[in-house]
């Protein structure tokens, strides 16, 4: 059964059914009522026509018994045994129901002085006026579960009009009217009670904002001083003539990772910004991001029987930050190099998409739905559990589908 979701459908809904259900019991108890005082009523007239034919019959023996168009007796004694119907000479003393063709009748037995004497009410019409009367109250039924229903609609607006204040205040308020308090506005009342509840957690939720902000502010500048003297030092070693190629190429990755580590912060601060949901800049383009993720991490390949083949399309542009799509291609990567002993990977861009296949020892079958999941690791896995969950993150954010398939 579908329940309504509105809570003014809701209050709408609880006064048609009490309404409806009111309405039920009347017509229940009024029918019932009325069919109730019309049986005596008939009883009573049998019981009156009754005595009053057995007392002239007592004093004329051969007075006929009630003969009109609603009354028809019938006396069975030694002399008149065969005048009863044989519908009537079975039933004993007493009132009963009698059904003749499409005719009811209310039925009298009595027996007195060896006589039984017999008396049919035709209750036809009464049954007829008893249906039209139960179908009024039908109508009238109706009629009150609809006005109970249009009046929960008329009075489910006052109801609720302070809860829809109240939702329209917090669905427009900014964070620069964070500083006025919503009680203000609803002083008292269960609404006051919410409003003082929705400000108590608006007052937590700032503090710990602030508190994040002030973290990520200073882990920031902290990490970024750090990797500027890094940065400085590789420079001045990379200007050193005194240095081999081997040395050099070393100090350079030295440097490829620290500049690689400062656009990782940037892009992290970035999608921790609500605000931020495209790109800043300009578009980026795949192939390249792509190319320098494969020689960033080529290194994992060493004395690995692994051939690359790589397959991009340099006019493709995305609207997203390039830090951003370098964190989503060089994970994919890193865990393909990482997890394939022997083989090939085989890495596709196109105008429709990036695919990353490769020959590794695949993922098992109960961890293929959970491998996006922050954390989570198989017994195979050697890494935090972050990488996969932080591609998903990324993707969500600019809406991009993300599909693994595991032999």
């Amino acid at each position: 059964m579908l329940r309504p979701r509105n809570l003014r459908e809701r209050v709408a809904l609880f006064f048609a059914s009490f309404g409806a259900l009111l309405s039920l019991l009347l017509v229940f108890l009024l029918y019932h009522t009325a069919h109730d005082l019309g049986q005596r009523l008939i009883d009573e007239t049998l019981t009156a026509e009754l005595d009053d034919y057995i007392a002239r019959r007592e004093r004329n023996p051969h007075s006929l018994p009630p003969a009109t168009v609603m009354l028809q007796g019938y006396v069975r004694d030694a002399a008149s045994a065969g005048d009863v119907p044989p519908y009537l000479a079975t039933l004993s003393p007493g009132r009963h129901d009698v059904t003749v063709g499409e005719l009811s009748y209310r039925a009298a037995v009595l027996e007195r002085s060896g006589a039984r004497y017999y008396l049919l009410y035709d209750t036809s019409l009464q049954k007829k006026r008893e249906e039209r009367f139960l179908f009024l109250l039908a109508v009238v039924a109706v009629a009150v579960t609809l006005l109970a229903a249009l009046g929960g609609i008329w009075l489910s607006r006052s109801v609720v009009a302070p809860v829809t204040e109240l939702a329209a205040k917090v669905r427009l308020r900014s964070p620069e009217d964070w500083d006025q308090p919503l009680a203000d506005d609803f002083p008292e009342g269960e609404m006051g009670e919410l409003a003082r509840v929705f400000d108590r957690h608006v007052v937590r939720m700032r503090a710990f904002i602030e508190r994040e902000r002030a973290l990520s502010a200073d882990m920031s500048h902290e990490l970024r001083t750090s990797l500027a003297v890094i940065l400085s030092a590789t420079e001045i070693l990379l200007d050193d003539e005194t240095l081999t190629e081997k040395q050099k190429a070393r100090i350079a990755r030295i440097d490829r990772a620290t500049r690689d580590m400062g656009e990782l912060g940037t892009a992290l601060l970035l999608m921790a910004r609500e605000e931020h949901l495209v790109s800043s800049g300009g578009g980026c383009v795949v192939a390249g991001v792509i190319e320098k993720a494969v020689d960033k991490h080529r290194l994992l390949l060493a004395n690995k029987p692994v051939q690359v083949e790589l397959h991009t399309d340099p006019a493709l542009e995305v609207p997203a930050d390039c830090a951003l799509v370098d964190i989503l291609v060089s994970n994919l990567v890193r865990n393909a190099f990482s997890y394939t002993a022997s083989g090939t990977v085989i890495i596709r861009q196109d105008a429709h998409g990036l695919s990353i296949a490769d020959t590794g020892k695949g993922i098992p079958g109960y961890a293929v739905d959970q491998v996006f999941l922050r954390h989570f690791r198989d017994m195979a896995s050697e890494g935090a559990g972050i990488g996969l969950s932080l591609v998903k993150r990324i993707c969500d954010r600019f809406g991009w589908q993300l599909r693994l398939e595991s032999r």
